[in-house]
């Protein structure tokens, strides 16, 4: 994750832009190096969807002043209105942000695509020491089925460990740490508000392929075997850490 600050916002939310169609504007601290290499069509994820840059700039400051901070634009297509919750963006909603991954940089947490899955809806938040416990009922909730215990989801964008899982109930819950507090927007959100979810690819890839092994009735043969192999080899992954 990168530039993830309470000063990343939205500068400017238009229904009906020049083209006729959706864009939104985003104005970085005045600090950062984001868009210090970027150039006009490169992906930039805002909260979790990959999206592409049309417009590079500066823009005034919100700080009464003269200064100008880095800022962009992107185009948002019906389809992503349809599957995400970027259409509840409005001037000064604080958002993630984070560049395209290079092949020579050190990977870290999970694949992230931004390609949203669902949204999910905030059904409870409960402190836990100097943590956060967030519960999420996604919308669609046949994403629980790629979300495992000590799995990843990314959430607006955020890789985090799922803690726990209800299928039947329909819903999973990730812990916040305080540091990651500090960083993400999901933090700052309330019980009723909305997040973009993007389970694990791999788990997809490996469900479609075990399925297609085991013909018509594969997905429901492979489902539990799936769920409890992912589970494994997470949990060898990570040694038995949260």
């Amino acid at each position: 994750m990168t530039d993830i600050t309470p000063h990343t916002v939205v500068a400017e939310f238009n229904a009906n832009d020049e083209t006729g169609g959706t864009s939104v504007t985003i104005n970085l601290p005045a600090s950062s190096t984001l868009l210090a290499d970027a150039q006009l069509g490169d992906s930039i994820s805002i909260n979790g969807v990959c999206l592409t840059a049309t417009d590079l700039s500066t823009s005034p400051s919100d700080d009464g002043g003269a200064t100008t901070v880095p800022s962009f634009k992107v185009g948002i297509a019906p389809e992503t209105l349809r599957l995400t919750n970027l259409g509840d963006l409005k001037k000064g909603s604080g958002v993630n942000l984070e560049r395209a991954v290079r092949a020579d940089t050190r990977m870290g947490g999970h694949f992230v695509q931004g390609h949203v899955d669902t949204v999910a809806e905030i059904a409870a938040i409960a402190k836990d020491g100097n943590a956060l416990t967030f519960r999420f009922a996604p919308r669609s909730a046949e994403v629980l089925r790629y979300i495992v215990f000590k799995g990843y989801v990314a959430l607006d964008g955020t890789s985090l460990t799922v803690t726990k899982v209800d299928d039947g109930a329909g819903w999973f819950e990730v812990m916040l740490i305080a540091y990651t507090q500090e960083k993400v927007v999901v933090a700052r959100k309330k019980v009723g508000e909305t997040v973009n979810v993007e389970v694990d690819v791999l788990a997809k890839y490996a469900e479609k392929s075990m399925a297609g092994y085991l013909g018509a009735q594969g997905e429901m043969l492979v489902k539990p075997f799936l769920e409890g192999m992912v589970e494994n080899l997470v949990a060898q992954a990570m040694g038995g850490h949260s």
